[in-house]
C-alpha cells in the first residue's frame, strides 16, 4: 500500500520537533540550521571542538571519549609527539626505548635502517638492528662476524675478499656445495661457479667479478666500465673510441704511436699511402668531399 507524502513529511517534522541538541540538550527553532554528524544532531554553534570551542576548520575533527576535538587540540592532548622527529604522531606509533616514534623514524642508530618491522636490539642505550648489534659485540670481543647468518664467529673464520665466513656456510647459496676461492658473490651472496653461470650474469674480463650495472662488450668479453682500459696508458675508455691490434684494445694515441696511422673517415688502420690534412690522417680512399663525397685531391 503506498505512504501518504503529507503524512511522511508530518512524522519527520514531528521528530524533528522533538530532537534536541546533542551538546546542550536545547530542542532546535523550526527554521533553524541542523548539523547532522553519524546520526547526532547539534545546533550549528554547538558543532564545536570541546577544548577551544571554536568550529571545525572544514569539518575535521577527533572525536576521543565521546568528544570531539579539532585537529590542533587532538594533538596537544593526546597525540604522542616523536623521539626523532618532535613532530606530532598521527596513526601507527611505535613504543621503545621509553619514547614515541613514527615508523619511519625510528631507524638502527648505526646504518640508518628502519627497525619498525625487524626488531631492535639495545645496546649501550642504542636501539640497533641485530646485524649491527652483533657488528658492535664481535667487535668488543676482538672477532668476527660471519657474513652469511651476521652472527659472532667462535671458532677460526674462513676468509673471502676481507669478509668472514662460519667454515658451513662458506657454500653455494644455490646448490649448497662448499664454495672454493673461485667462489662469486653477486647482491651478498655467494655462489659456486656452475650455479652463477646458469643465472646469466656476465663477468667482467678484467677483474673476474659479476657485472651489476652497465656492461661494454668488447674484444669478444664482457667488461665492467671501469675496467675496459688502453692496454697502453690504462686509462678507461668511457665510452669513447677504442682500436683493437692482437686481442688488445688502445686509444687513438697510442694506437698511432704503436702501430701506424688510422683513417678519420673509417677508424681502420692505413696501408699504403696516407693522406694528411687538417691535422688528420685519412685513406686515399676515404679523402672526399663531406657533401657530395667526389674524391679530394691535397690540390
Amino acid at each position: 500500500m503506498a505512504s501518504n507524502p503529507s503524512n511522511l513529511y508530518s512524522n519527520m517534522s514531528d521528530a524533528l520537533a522533538n530532537a534536541v541538541c546533542q551538546r546542550c540538550q536545547a530542542r532546535f527553532a523550526p527554521a533553524e540550521r541542523i548539523v547532522n554528524s553519524n546520526g547526532e544532531l547539534y545546533h550549528e554553534h554547538c558543532f564545536v571542538c570541546a577544548q577551544c570551542f571554536r568550529p571545525f576548520p572544514e569539518g575535521l575533527f577527533y572525536e576521543f571519549e565521546g568528544r570531539k576535538y579539532c585537529e590542533h587540540d587532538f594533538q596537544m592532548l593526546f597525540a604522542p609527539c616523536c623521539g626523532s622527529c618532535g613532530e606530532f604522531i598521527i596513526g601507527r606509533v611505535i613504543k621503545a626505548m621509553n619514547s614515541n616514534w613514527h615508523p619511519g623514524c625510528f631507524r638502527c642508530e648505526l646504518c640508518d635502517v628502519e627497525l619498525a618491522d625487524l626488531g631492535f636490539v639495545k645496546n649501550a642505550g642504542r636501539h640497533l638492528c641485530r646485524p649491527c648489534h652483533n657488528r658492535e659485540k664481535a667487535k668488543g670481543l676482538g672477532k668476527y662476524i660471519c657474513q652469511r647468518c651476521h652472527l659472532v664467529i667462535d671458532e677460526q673464520p674462513l676468509m673471502f675478499r676481507n669478509d668472514a665466513y662460519h667454515p658451513d656456510h662458506f657454500s653455494c647459496t644455490h646448490c649448497g656445495k662448499e664454495l672454493t676461492a673461485e667462489a662469486r658473490e653477486l647482491k651478498g651472496e655467494l655462489y659456486c661457479l656452475p650455479c652463477h653461470d646458469k643465472m646469466g650474469v656476465p663477468i667482467c674480463g678484467a677483474c673476474r667479478r659479476p657485472i651489476e650495472g652497465r656492461v661494454v662488450n668488447a674484444l669478444g668479453k664482457q667488461w665492467h666500465v671501469e675496467h675496459f682500459v688502453c692496454a697502453k696508458c690504462e686509462k678507461p675508455f668511457l665510452g669513447h673510441r677504442h682500436y683493437e691490434k692482437k686481442g688488445l684494445a688502445y686509444c687513438e694515441t697510442h694506437y698511432n704511436q704503436l702501430f701506424g696511422d688510422v683513417c678519420y673517415n673509417c677508424s681502420h688502420v692505413i696501408e699504403g699511402d696516407v693522406v694528411s690534412a687538417l691535422n688528420k690522417a685519412w685513406c686515399v680512399n676515404c679523402f672526399s668531399c663531406s657533401t657530395c663525397h667526389s674524391k679530394l685531391t691535397l690540390k
